[in-house]
């Protein structure tokens, strides 16, 4: 009887260690490409909050660290610099909604050198089918509702969803979602709009950069 369970506990460990050995080699082997994917894909969404004609530089090699509690976050978020001949045209950041239905919802927004947003796209979510990932630009087209706007002291009570007396539409049977969006847009480019001499004069730090 002890034979046989040190025979089976025997057998368990041994394939215990081939399966993490067979995990960490596959995870090894495929890291270069994940990474390509992972770089194309955040490639692909800049160039959709940051229009081709307004940078003539490498989005993903221009980026640099900033951390602030108006980001949702308290962890650094990269912002990537559009820059034409050298100059600066607009920029990149990233931020997190952190009260959304589901938990925090990661996002970019695309904001031009008058202050103007561009385009904003969620990153990640874990809002509800059907309901809140209406955010997402493959489910609906509310994401576009930003593009154009500006933030202003004059206009900040209309950045809210129309039931709290906004102009962004709400979801129906889901607020919770596009509130904590417009929130999170209407911060992030007030963060830019009293930061942005700042980030422009900070050294390059991410991205490609800190390979």
């Amino acid at each position: 009887m002890l034979n046989a369970i040190r025979k089976n506990g025997v057998v368990l460990a041994v394939f215990a260690c081939a399966s993490t050995g067979l995990v960490a080699l596959t995870h090894y082997l495929t890291k270069d490409q994940i990474h390509q994917q992972e770089q194309a894909q955040l490639l692909s969404v800049l160039n959709q909050v940051i229009p081709h004609e307004l940078h003539d530089n490498d989005l993903y090699q221009a980026c640099t660290l900033v951390s602030d509690s108006a980001l949702g976050t308290e962890q650094p978020m990269p912002v990537y610099l559009a820059s034409i001949a050298g100059q600066p045209s607009a920029l990149a950041i990233e931020a997190i909604a952190p009260d959304g239905y589901n938990g925090a919802i990661k996002l970019i927004v695309g904001i031009a050198q008058d202050g103007k947003v561009l385009g904003s796209r969620i990153l990640s979510h874990q809002e509800t089918p059907g309901l809140g990932d209406k955010i997402d630009l493959r489910v609906s087209d509310w994401m576009l509702s930003f593009s154009g706007k500006t933030v202003t002291e004059e206009n900040q009570s209309t950045w809210k969803v129309r039931k709290d007396g906004g102009q962004f539409d709400q979801f129906t049977g889901a607020t919770i979602t596009p509130r904590a969006v417009v929130k999170a847009v209407k911060n992030t480019v007030s963060y830019v709009n009293t930061h942005r001499e700042q980030i422009l004069n900070q050294p390059l730090n991410c991205g490609g950069n800190n390979e």
